[in-house]
């Protein structure tokens, strides 16, 4: 039988211990910092050395299959074999280790395997990536193992093909292996020439043209690292293949193809260990939709790196929702927090504040790794705050004042954070009677004029899109919360409404939801004119760290990151 070696679990430095399959896809993500690279060099260290060091991984529990005889005809066979005085040696794929070493490490009783670990578990490194693309010495196919990815594209006429596929999807361009030029293989890119009648691949004709196009070792670092992982996610023999970032060097369309190449078209016999900082690596892995893929997600709490395996359920119940799918919601996972917000707008100016709070004065400390983004509206965000949740990802809701005029969506993103409705229902009932017995803008009789002289100015056969919006802007005009989101708090009556209002912005701050003090905003900075983008654009022209209108907004943010 095939001698393999896999990862049965890893107990994390916060003593959580993970259990894994022998063809598991494993996608670890989180913030800057939180031990992605360091859990996957603590898997190759203590692959080879169980006791090897390491700050976020304290021990592997490793299966081994196969006898000592299973492993060194394996060895004859898969490796380049090197007949020394004394002893032969095992080549290949860079790695070596003599016949003697071989056998002691496979049965060593305290599981030490040392360079032994080099030909079950390999960590694909970028420079790795980027080597592998040289094209290596040649060798006589019928009678020496392929000793470089290279050589196995060179045997095999189906699997060049295979890679060149993907190549092409990727960059539009074709490789093509080179099969006579001498002493060594070099890869080609380019359209790949076409065989002229009574020529074949190894005709001069035929070469003359391939030559025409360009060494992949001369192409930019986006092109050999993609060619690098292809290699060895499809032609390692390793039973562990750990990649660190493959993201690198390749623009968001690249690296997702790379992410569902990795689980669609990768080796099924394999363990993949992917530490990504990429949403578009990510949902490529998920695109899949494969039940190889598992999601391990690392924080760091102090000395300690906090892990949590994300459940596969609530990953595919977020995937399958295609306004979440199609957003950037999944790339909180590679922050320390989120805060979600109505608009974009919103984004940019809470943004912008934060920003200003961390540049201008040193005592606010390091700046968070904070996400902002937004869901387009109140209605979507317990939609969004639950699959967040769920990925255990931590957040700040925004909404504008008028999010209390409503039970619904408010109560639904109140349980949406984990709060129970009936410990603030009653201070809402009170804020909400309150404001809607205050005088609105508009009367019954002035709703009535102002719509009919927008209905006597449409002649349009289509009713305009303009007249439509104006009508809508006189509907929440006869409302008094249409002055309730452009005042804010103040326009509360004062005496227990006033108290109710504060216990209920109270109990929504300290579930994570801040209600915009100023009602919406527009009301941080009133001396700007416009709406939206437009007021988003004229605030951000001031100084945001010293305006002292600003000063509310500066201290709302600074709540609302905390």
């Amino acid at each position: 039988m095939e001698p393999k070696i896999r990862v049965k679990s890893i107990t994390f430095s916060d003593d959580t211990t993970i259990q894994f399959k022998e063809n598991d896809v494993v996608i670890v993500v989180g913030p800057n910092n939180a031990g992605k690279s360091a859990a996957l060099r603590a898997i190759r260290d203590k692959f080879a050395v169980p006791d090897a060091p390491s700050p976020v991984v304290k021990s592997i529990a490793l299966v081994k299959e196969g006898t000592t005889n299973d492993l060194l005809e394996w060895l004859k066979n898969t490796t380049k074999v090197i007949e020394g005085q004394w002893s032969s040696s095992f080549q290949s794929l860079g790695n070596n280790v003599s016949l003697q070493s071989a056998s002691a490490w496979w049965t060593n009783t305290d599981g030490e395997l040392h360079d032994l670990a080099k030909f079950f578990c390999r960590m694909l490194t970028a420079d790795e990536r980027l080597v592998a693309a040289n094209p290596p010495e040649n060798i006589a196919l019928t009678r020496e193992p392929p000793g470089h990815p290279i050589h196995f594209l060179q045997r095999d006429d189906s699997l060049e093909e295979k890679i060149s596929s993907q190549f092409r999807r990727a960059f539009g361009l074709d490789i093509v292996v080179h099969r006579n030029a001498g002493s060594q293989v070099p890869i080609y890119v380019g359209d790949k020439p076409q065989c002229m009648p009574g020529q074949d691949r190894l005709s001069l004709g035929y070469i003359h043209e391939l030559e025409k196009l360009t060494p992949i070792q001369t192409q930019g670092d986006g092109m050999r690292s993609f060619l690098g992982i292809l290699l060895y996610a499809t032609v390692g023999h390793e039973a562990v293949l750990l990649i660190d970032e493959p993201e690198a060097f390749l623009h968001p369309p690249q690296a997702r193809h790379l992410g569902d190449y990795l689980v669609s078209e990768g080796g099924s016999y394999q363990q993949l260990f992917v530490a990504t900082h990429s949403g578009d690596v990510l949902r490529g892995m998920l695109a899949s939709e494969s039940s190889r893929v598992r999601v391990l997600r690392l924080r760091r709490a102090g000395d300690v790196n906090v892990t949590r395996q994300l459940d596969n359920a609530q990953i595919a119940q977020v995937w399958g929702d295609p306004l979440l799918r199609y957003s950037n919601i999944l790339d909180g996972l590679f922050h320390e927090k989120v805060v979600l917000c109505e608009s974009d707008s919103d984004c940019r100016f809470y943004s912008a504040i934060m920003d200003t709070l961390y540049e201008a004065n040193t005592d606010e400390g390091r700046r968070p790794d904070i996400m902002f983004t937004h869901c387009g509206g109140k209605a979507r965000l317990p939609v969004v705050i639950k699959a967040l949740r769920d990925l255990e990802v931590p957040i700040s809701v925004v909404a504008d004042f008028d999010v209390l005029n409503d039970e619904q969506p408010l109560r639904s993103i109140f349980e949406a954070v984990g709060g129970q409705w009936d410990s603030m229902s009653s201070d809402w009932q009170q804020v909400k009677s309150a404001v809607d017995g205050k005088k609105p803008e508009l009367s019954t009789d002035e709703v009535r004029r102002d719509i009919e002289s927008v209905l006597a100015g449409a002649s349009a056969p289509m009713f305009p899109s303009a007249a439509k919006k104006e009508i809508q802007t006189i509907l929440r005009r006869s409302s008094p919360w249409s002055t309730a989101k452009s005042v804010g708090i103040p326009f509360v009556p004062s005496g227990q409404p006033s108290q109710a209002c504060q216990r209920l912005l109270d109990t929504l701050g300290a579930h994570g939801i801040f209600v915009v003090p100023v009602g919406e905003l527009e009301g941080f900075a009133k001396s700007a004119g416009g709406h939206g983008p437009a007021w988003v654009a004229e605030v951000l022209k001031q100084d945001l760290a010293s305006s002292p209108e600003l000063e509310q907004a500066r201290q709302f943010v600074r709540e609302v990151i905390r």
